[in-house]
């Protein structure tokens, strides 16, 4: 997710740009929060654009993106260059502000390819603004390291990227913290659109990385193929973790999960 003056823009990088979700950009554009209501405006304006011969339609792409009940959907998205094509067709007030903001994606996007620790040093400082310590932050990242290296094997081995990634990533904390993914997000007050990571604990990010690192070894040592085979190492994995959880709350006495979260205080 990107935040454009507190409202959500999702987009994903895909054939070496940025492509930008089409309905939360119309919902910017028409000043309109409820997404049916901005979807419906759009699908409104496709009819026009179509009507009246434009090819503008035909520039936009259907990508998977999660959505607010964290499930991940077929999504029209299109790049900066048509995104800014359809912002000339919907007269609105937001849209100089707009084009000023997908300007700036864009050059950090380019400046990050050159140098990848520009991007790194952009979200640890996005996360000491939000109240995290430098101890959090550390693993945070070596968690997303250890994520990153998991799912690169998925990929390598025909596990698809989305729903059946969903399933195992379930899997393997349902095994390690006795709770869905939903569930722990739940625990947490946080809806499902957050990443449930951004609001763990120093314990809780520990123990899935455990968690995850134990799966891409076990699964390396089976050579898992697909997601039926995978499913097997991703709950051994997630036991391993479970393991250190009991022992570790056996020896403080305290529940490793908590309500925790770092949600920004209410203005």
């Amino acid at each position: 997710m990107t935040l454009f003056h507190e409202k959500e823009i999702r987009k994903t990088w895909h054939n070496e740009q940025w492509y930008f979700s089409v309905i939360d950009i119309i919902g910017v554009l028409i000043d309109q929060p409820d997404f049916k209501k901005a979807k419906s405006y759009w699908t409104t304006l496709k009819g026009r654009f179509k009507s009246e011969g434009s090819e503008l339609v035909t520039f936009c792409d259907q990508l998977k993106m999660q959505s607010a009940d964290g499930k991940f959907y077929n999504t029209d998205v299109a790049n900066i260059e048509t995104i800014l094509r359809l912002i000339q067709s919907v007269p609105s007030p937001k849209a100089e502000p707009l084009k000023l903001w997908l300007a700036r994606v864009g050059s950090e996007r380019i400046a990050e390819i050159q140098d990848p620790s520009q991007g790194i040093d952009r979200v640890r400082e996005l996360w000491k603004k939000y109240g995290r310590s430098e101890k959090w932050i550390q693993q945070r990242m070596m968690g997303q390291e250890n994520r990153n290296k998991l799912t690169d094997y998925w990929k390598d081995h025909g596990v698809k990227e989305g729903d059946e990634y969903a399933i195992l990533t379930n899997i393997i904390h349902q095994e390690w913290a006795e709770l869905s993914v939903k569930s722990h997000k739940s625990l947490k007050k946080i809806s499902t659109s957050h990443n449930l990571r951004d609001h763990m604990n120093e314990a809780e990010l520990i123990l899935t990385a455990l968690a995850e690192l134990s799966t891409r070894q076990i699964a390396e040592g089976m050579n898992t193929i697909g997601l039926s085979q995978n499913k097997i190492p991703a709950k051994k994995g997630g036991e391993v973790a479970k393991l250190a959880r009991k022992a570790l709350e056996s020896r403080t006495g305290k529940n490793a999960l908590t309500d925790e979260n770092y949600l920004p205080p209410k203005k």
